[in-house]
């Protein structure tokens, strides 16, 4: 696999036409599995290719259950300088409903060992909505996240994905499955917790103090270019998005084998350029500007926008739209409203 997704750096290094790297993200999959000497050598690589910046945020996923001394030491070592922790809970109930390998003594240990390895960008997930997380639960997981001096939080409601051992177990009866009342609920406690703990809530599910903003998702959102590389791995130049083979063993064969990549391609169409804008934007606390839409799109903008702001649900700031708290609910909802159809 290593040596297909070197390889796959080598073969794209001309996506992004020479445009300078600013973030590089080690995620999807388990990447801290990978030794740092891997990672150290994966890191060089994308410099012999493209022009970096001078201080370039370099984020590695992790789970708790991966993380030790040595680890985090080889991890400095490679150039990796921010930690996303995929914590999920500090309850040993919610973990075990959510099939996850570590407890939550280790949950709140690795924090810890990070901190004391010298690491202060660290951003956590937290997941609420969970038919074992209580209110009271989750208001003790926020404010456990907020005592450990977490700069950057990532908070997503509990999803069930279709054929996963979860979504076999609750269709069994095994386990419940998820209330969206209680998911709602607590997605509530979280916007005004972390407000009142000084988090900016500056993305739907991301919550950030002292303007540590996630560099590498913010781009997503902004609609910069960039590049993924391995399987599933999806790329974006402004005008397509291409995406790779999600197997595994046919990634490697097709690209170590066959000298090509298995992908496909999406020219987005000036519609689907809107309207992804629309989306992204309208999930971020800058908003949406009009300025920034085409002018044939610009007029019919505004008027969507009168139901949800007379619902409550958008306010006009600076001249820019954004969600208020009861449309961050809806944040999807009102997005597709607001859409263009070609």
């Amino acid at each position: 696999m290593l040596d297909a997704i070197k390889k796959e750096v080598e073969m794209r290094k001309d996506y992004l036409e020479g445009e300078k790297i600013e973030t590089i993200y080690f995620g999807g999959g388990t990447p801290s599995l990978l030794e740092g000497e891997s990672i150290k050598e994966l890191i060089g690589l994308i410099h012999s290719f493209h022009p970096i910046s001078a201080n370039p945020e370099i984020t590695l996923e992790a789970n708790p259950d991966d993380i030790d001394s040595d680890k985090l030491h080889a991890l400095q070592e490679a150039g990796i300088n921010r930690l996303s922790i995929g914590i999920q809970s500090f309850f040993d109930e919610d973990l075990e409903y959510m099939n996850r390998a570590h407890n939550a003594k280790e949950a709140e240990a690795c924090i810890s060992l990070a901190q004391a390895a010298g690491f202060d960008n660290i951003t956590i997930d937290l997941i609420y909505g969970s038919p074992t997380t209580t209110d009271k639960m989750w208001q003790e997981n926020m404010a456990r996240a907020f005592d450990l001096g977490i700069p950057h939080i990532s908070s997503y409601c509990l999803t069930v994905e279709p054929d996963t051992a979860l979504d076999r177990r609750i269709t069994k009866g095994i386990q419940k499955a998820p209330d969206e009342e209680r998911a709602s609920r607590q997605f509530d406690m979280l916007m005004q917790a972390s407000a009142q703990a000084g988090f900016e809530h500056y993305e739907i599910s991301n919550f950030a103090k002292d303007g540590m903003y996630a560099k590498h998702n913010s781009a997503y959102w902004f609609g910069k270019s960039y590049l993924g590389i391995g399987p599933s791995a999806h790329s974006f130049n402004g005008n397509s998005r291409s995406w790779n083979i999600a197997h595994n063993a046919k990634y490697m064969k097709a690209i170590l084998e066959g000298n090509k990549l298995e992908e496909e391609t999406e020219i987005l169409s000036p519609e689907d350029r809107h309207n992804e804008y629309l989306m992204t934007s309208l999930r971020t606390m800058w908003g949406v500007n009009p300025a920034d839409l085409q002018e044939k799109y610009k007029q019919r903008f505004l008027v969507k926008t009168k139901a949800p702001i007379s619902q409550g649900l958008m306010q006009i700031k600076d001249g820019r739209y954004i969600l208020t708290p009861a449309g961050k609910q809806l944040a999807d909802g009102i997005a597709s409203d607001l859409f263009e159809v070609g």
